[in-house]
């Protein structure tokens, strides 16, 4: 299947479960996400409610599905509040969510009441997104079918913009512009859970565009992975055994810390903060795990220069 024609990401799914699991029982006080429930099917709220309940299904199949939304409860938590008070320190006018899946953050975050947010995504999964919402607003009942559908759950950010693009051969920048992005206002950008799903070159190049529309003022929230061999070698066996819904969605790039800010720094970004999940879900008071995904999953935030 050509890249350009793939289908809406799974990966976006299993990462709105995760949150939907934790919502009101991780990080208590300062993480909460009711609406990621809603973004959900039918058939996807159930392994959320098994494990909300601590109750493993029986038979194989669903036991991995539990477990695959159970660690990503433990995963999204943490970095879910990391970038939350991040960006409530640094609410800007303009808000660019790269790779922007199911994000719930212009439904949820009064913060952001004064601030244009542009939700930058692969046409499919945007085009998911969306039916997505008219369900939600709907009360749970199916669009009617339409590529653009005419009653979306409301944002509380000033406005949400729309952005498709296929990082791998649209031209990030051109899109931004056509959809209202000034790049001579500060903007706050967010990248999570896009990076390692990128080639290097496609990495490089999104920062390109970046740098061209980053005035002074500026601040990028990047979520990235380090390199790890456990972790390598979980995916490929999930990929193998085909037992994850995101086996089909391969790591295409990892970084280690001192790579990622000198390669940001070219960018002219200079990292004020970088830390392992781990690190900042025992910060939040977290009982976590020692998960592998969550010593590799890192965040960094970095400035304009």
């Amino acid at each position: 299947m050509n890249e350009s024609e793939r289908a809406a990401s799974r990966t976006a799914v299993l990462v709105c479960q995760g949150r939907a699991a934790a919502d009101g029982r991780a990080a208590v006080g300062r993480f909460a996400d009711p609406l990621a429930v809603r973004l959900l099917r039918a058939a996807e709220r159930i392994p959320v409610y098994e494990v909300r309940a601590s109750t493993p299904p029986e038979g194989w199949h669903a036991r991995m599905v539990y477990e695959s939304v159970r660690a990503s409860a433990e995963v999204t938590a943490p970095r879910t509040v990391a970038i939350d008070e991040a960006l409530r320190a640094r609410v800007t006018g303009q808000l660019v969510i790269l790779g922007a899946g199911l994000d719930t953050r212009a439904w949820r975050l009064p913060e952001l009441a004064q601030t244009d947010v542009w939700e930058v995504d692969h046409p499919a999964s945007q085009q998911d997104k969306r039916a997505r919402l008219a369900e939600a607003s709907q009360g749970g009942r199916g669009p009617d079918g339409s590529s653009r559908p005419s009653s979306e759950l409301p944002p509380v950010a000033h406005s949400v913009r729309f952005t498709p693009v296929d990082f791998a051969v649209d031209d990030l920048g051109a899109a931004l512009g056509a959809t209202g992005h000034d790049p001579s206002v500060p903007t706050t950008w967010l990248w999570e859970g896009v990076v390692p799903y990128l080639t290097r070159d496609e990495v490089r190049a999104t920062l390109s565009a970046l740098a061209v529309r980053t005035a002074p003022g500026s601040t990028l929230i990047v979520n990235y992975q380090a390199p790890s061999v456990k972790a390598a070698a979980g995916r490929l066996l999930t990929r193998v055994l085909g037992s994850s819904v995101t086996s089909g969605e391969p790591w295409r790039s990892l970084w280690k810390p001192q790579r990622m800010a000198a390669m940001l720094a070219e960018y002219g970004l200079r990292v004020k903060s970088d830390d392992t999940l781990l690190a900042l879900a025992h910060s939040f008071g977290s009982p976590a795990r020692e998960r592998t995904s969550l010593q590799s999953g890192r965040i960094a935030v970095a400035e304009s220069m």
